[in-house]
């Protein structure tokens, strides 16, 4: 073979070596849904608190999110091939500048029967370090490997030098609609998620991780809300702050769903599961100037706004919760030696907890009404919630608003 030859096959060789190493960013999947954005608020479902905006995590200014959609094949299922009902989410706290400023932030486990890597050094440190990204349940390990890859092409190392990571990659388990079996997740789906990420509205329902969810054995995923608070002192309004949050719903039980106080499950029968077996992935954003102590303890209020809506959290429920503040940037920096930071007082967070647990609220409820009903493997159908039939319960009941 001539010399020139040889070169070029070489050349060509590396080129697609290099192509099949490093994950490609995959264009838009199609989405599961072509969602019209009709949100609870729509339909004229009551809600307390003042809401931002858009109504989403995304009113704390600078959250970013993502979605990768993967939405293929219908009938019997075969491991592998599909039908694919799936997808990932990521939230990036300060958007694509995450990597380079860490956020105070804390955890809470109301129940542990599920994943959310990355927690123990979020717990000891008090940062999150990146983006949260949300999946199903066996696609863990490929997501947070591929955040790793992600976080080194960004660029430079670290402000200590070092090539390190401990993603926050959480789950939720599809396997009733989806393939899950067949790690349909693949790196550049990771990769499109956190490239697409945004602020502004932000699509609810069956789209990214959310896609194959169930949630009170309706049709479930994704639902965000958002709370404006007054910060108040003596001598009247200083300010305010923003509470968003944002979650992945697949949880509950039909007779357990309560909305704005009525027993909605029990007035509209069916069954999907013979026991919970879902989960709960939540994300709490806020301005708010607070301590990683302080927002373990905005995690540790998801869990009443989930029971406003009826669920026990039972035995098989990973019902896992982060909260970070975008408030105080460069507090991770490692000079200088010393850093002067902001903190709201412990008593007065109040009206903070009322806000978290309000948008959880409404963020469930979202999830639920954002959405259309779907099938998936061996033709397994999970009905939407029926929104006219809601109306009319909501009337029967004086609850309209």
């Amino acid at each position: 073979m001539k010399p020139t030859r040889l070169l070029l096959l070489i050349v060509i060789v590396l080129v697609l070596d290099s192509h099949a190493r490093e994950p490609q960013k995959s264009p838009p999947a199609r989405p599961a849904i072509e969602s019209k954005q009709i949100r609870a608020r729509d339909i004229g479902i009551p809600f307390e608190g003042a809401p931002g905006k858009f109504n989403a995590i995304t009113d704390v200014a600078g959250v970013e999110v993502g979605y990768t959609t993967l939405v293929s094949g219908e009938g019997k299922l075969e491991v592998g091939k599909g039908p694919v009902r799936t997808g990932v989410t990521a939230i990036l706290p300060r958007g694509h500048d995450s990597l380079n400023d860490p956020v105070y932030a804390g955890f809470f486990s109301l129940n542990g029967n599920g994943e959310m890597t990355g927690t123990a050094w979020l717990e000891e440190s008090g940062f999150l370090e990146g983006p949260v990204v949300i999946t199903n349940t066996h696609s863990v390990g490929v997501a947070r490997d591929a955040v790793i890859a992600w976080r080194i092409k960004q660029g430079a190392a670290d402000k200590t030098g070092y090539w390190w990571s401990l993603p926050v990659v959480g789950e939720t388990w599809d396997g009733w609609l989806n393939d899950i079996n067949g790690f349909h997740v693949k790196p550049e789906d990771v990769w499109h998620a956190l490239e697409s990420a945004h602020g502004g509205a932000i699509e609810e329902g069956s789209v990214g991780g959310g896609t194959g969810m169930i949630c009170y054995e309706f049709k479930g995923g994704n639902g965000t809300a958002s709370r404006k608070i007054d910060r108040k002192d003596n001598a009247g309004t200083v300010g305010s702050f923003t509470v968003g949050v944002f979650l992945q719903a697949n949880f509950g039980r039909r007779p357990q769903l309560t909305i704005a106080g009525i027993p909605v499950g029990k007035k509209i029968p069916g069954e999907v599961y013979k026991e919970e077996s879902g989960s709960c992935i939540a994300v709490v954003a806020t301005d708010a100037p607070l301590l990683p102590n302080q927002l373990k303890r905005l995690a540790r209020r998801v869990s009443l706004g989930l029971a406003r809506t009826g669920t026990v959290s039972g035995n098989g429920s990973g019902d896992l919760f982060v909260a970070f503040s975008t408030a105080n940037a460069g507090a991770a920096n490692p000079d200088p030696l010393t850093h002067s930071v902001e903190t709201v007082p412990n008593d007065r967070m109040d009206l903070i907890f009322t806000a978290v647990v309000e948008a959880t609220e409404e963020a469930i409820v979202n999830a639920l009404v954002d959405n259309q009903s779907m099938t998936g493997r061996d033709n397994h159908r999970v009905d939407a919630l029926p929104r006219n039939r809601l109306r009319e319960l909501l009337k029967k009941y004086n609850r309209l608003r």
